[in-house]
């Protein structure tokens, strides 16, 4: 569907789609005289003439010109997010393409993009942009946050600043996973998510972060004191290792591995309980402690955290004391060195 953007007496710039444009023309919001702009047209232009059929082919004031929008649009249902469209591609190293609109935006982490389309703009800007007319103090102290959960103090903006057809960026994790899209409007506006789990969202999303404020829980629960939180109203894209398994909880209480927790939505209990008595706790294999999920809402699991991963590896590595089993030679070390290993 078409999208239409439109400014205000006060030269914000809005979006809405065609099928949205009888309402507020009904109701006043937008008038003859309100400049619009959409895909295909040059500059900006009265809305009395670019859209006559809406004010029953009443004669439009001189057209207003100017360069297309490439500032932030905002839903006229109240929606402060970008609405972007997006595709994921891959299975066990996926990418998520996402489609913008002429002046959508896209944040994500630094160093995820993959690729871009023409016509796609991007700016390493200190914050997620979702407060424009936060002060100084404020922004150090976003940007203070954000090094508390060991990222870069720096997210990237893409933006779409040409004027007519859709372009698309693409963004990648720096592992093997799963990418999910979370759509921050129906679960309640908000999702905590473990620090390094976040890939790209729409602009107008708030990246920030959550203290874990029980000590056993900041501990003991695999995540630490520090938690990532997202607040807003758009998609927003995670990234997890493994399998990414979502799980609705309406008033249980569920048991996971403190490693594998991903997100969960606003109504979630956070906390951790010990795994079983003393011998099960030291030989179980499940670790000390198991984190606990109560509440009403979706929780997001992954089967294997990277650090898990990562660990293996380094256990298997020749360099590092491991064997080269199941590399189908009896001859171990002596065949490396003939095959120039």
């Amino acid at each position: 569907m078409k999208t239409w953007h439109y400014a205000t007496a006060t030269n914000e710039q809005l979006q809405v789609p065609e099928s949205g444009l009888p309402e507020l023309v009904q109701n006043g919001t937008i008038t003859s005289a309100t400049r619009v702009w959409s895909s295909g047209m040059a500059n900006w232009t009265a809305a009395g003439e670019a859209l006559p059929a809406l004010f029953g082919g009443a004669a439009a004031p001189v057209a207003a010109s100017g360069p297309p929008p490439i500032q932030q649009s905002i839903s006229p249902m109240g929606q402060t997010s970008h609405e972007i469209d997006y595709e994921i591609f891959g299975d066990d190293m996926q990418i998520v393409e996402v489609e913008l609109d002429p002046g959508e935006t896209v944040i994500a982490e630094a160093g995820a993009m993959n690729y871009v389309e023409q016509d796609i703009t991007f700016q390493a800007k200190m914050g997620d942009g979702s407060q424009p007319n936060e002060g100084v103090m404020g922004k150090l102290l976003a940007v203070g946050k954000r090094a508390l959960t060991g990222e870069s103090i720096f997210m990237t903006h893409f933006t779409h600043a040409g004027t007519a057809h859709k372009r698309r960026a693409a963004f990648a994790a720096p592992f093997p996973g799963k990418i999910i899209a979370v759509d921050l409007k129906s679960i309640g506006g908000e999702v905590t998510c473990q620090k390094d789990s976040f890939l790209c969202a729409a602009f107008g999303t708030q990246v920030t972060i959550a203290f874990n404020r029980k000590l056993g829980t900041g501990f003991f629960g695999g995540e630490g004191f520090i938690l990532q939180k997202l607040r807003g109203d758009g998609k927003a894209f995670l990234h997890a290792g493994g399998t990414i398994i979502e799980k609705e909880l309406n008033g249980e209480t569920l048991r996971v591995d403190t490693g594998c927790l991903v997100a969960f939505a606003p109504g979630i209990e956070y906390n951790i309980e010990r795994a079983g008595n003393l011998k099960s706790m030291f030989f179980g294999g499940e670790g000390l402690f198991l984190a606990t999920l109560s509440g009403h809402g979706k929780v997001w699991l992954q089967s294997l955290p990277f650090s898990r991963l990562a660990e293996r590896v380094i256990r298997a590595a020749p360099s590092t004391g491991g064997s080269s089993q199941g590399e189908g030679s009896v001859l171990g070390g002596i065949g490396r060195l003939i095959d120039g290993s």
